[in-house]
């Protein structure tokens, strides 16, 4: 791809020009969800400045537990601006966890994914304490949430001193599973990505270390590069497709910005298969 191609396929503002409208409602039904479900603020997984999560719980004792990142291409965003995916979840009984991480540049995407791996094993050891279900763990992300979703499936858990695999389920949205057209993107400024990196934290590079399913969606008004970064992990991890599942989840009418909102209602397609993933 040229640079020119990259920038058409992967800037989502200039794809979508009302884009402002959808950056609005997050903060906005973000707060009418905190103030509803009033979860625990700021807790701390790990050492670096970002690196806490919000946890939302269920009246109830909890059935499992959603963990989700945020996108915003590792570089933008903040749990805050996403606590209206916890509504139909936890109306269903389970605990939610929305993660923060750090943010490029500060950070590197390597970096990131090191954080949230070190978020999933924290919740592991410390979720019951707190009121969650660490037993069954769906992980869902959007965009560059669902890079990380990708690769916590890549992750040799054995090695970060856990006794088995922690994830129940997964479900990437919009994510970005080939990190090769970044480094021609105008936001590597912030990446600072080159081919070798971009090879190596690419999940479609790798091997799913899961047994658990991994529903893959994307917004049918995407660009047809994201269309595309859904298709190719959806061929390279044919083991990981949820039971019945012929094809990725390509949902209707929706753009980049729009479709993360489907979480929030508790009939989308989207937050269907996610509560299927529980079962």
């Amino acid at each position: 791809m040229t640079p020119e191609e990259v920038e058409r396929g992967y800037n989502n503002r200039a794809a979508v020009p009302d884009h402002p409208r959808w950056l609005a409602h997050y903060p906005e039904a973000s707060a009418k969800a905190r103030a509803v479900l009033e979860p625990m603020l700021d807790l701390r997984y790990g050492p670096g400045p970002k690196e806490m999560l919000d946890l939302f719980l269920p009246k109830a004792r909890p059935r499992g537990t959603f963990v989700f990142w945020h996108g915003g291409y590792w570089r933008a965003f903040d749990k805050s601006d996403f606590s209206f995916v916890a509504m139909p979840f936890v109306a269903e009984g389970h605990a939610v966890a929305v993660v923060n991480y750090d943010l490029c540049p500060d950070v590197s995407i390597a970096t990131i994914v090191e954080q949230s791996r070190r978020a999933l094993a924290w919740i592991v050891h410390e979720g019951r304490a707190l009121g969650a279900d660490p037993e069954r763990l769906v992980v869902g992300g959007h965009s560059a949430g669902g890079h990380i979703v990708a690769m916590l499936y890549a992750t040799d858990w054995a090695a970060l001193g856990l006794s088995r695999d922690p994830i129940a389920g997964g479900i990437s949205v919009s994510g970005v599973h080939d990190l090769a057209p970044m480094v021609l993107f105008s936001y590597n400024a912030d990446l600072r990505l080159d081919e070798k990196e971009a090879a190596r934290l690419s999940p479609v590079n790798l091997a799913s270390r899961s047994t658990a399913p991994l529903a893959l969606a994307v917004g049918a008004a995407e660009t047809s590069e994201f269309i595309r970064q859904t298709r190719i992990l959806w061929d390279a991890w044919p083991a990981n497709r949820p039971a019945g599942a012929t094809e990725p989840l390509l949902i209707p009418a929706r753009n980049h910005f729009e479709v993360v909102v489907d979480f929030a209602d508790a009939g989308s397609e989207l937050t269907r298969a996610a509560l299927a993933l529980f079962d």
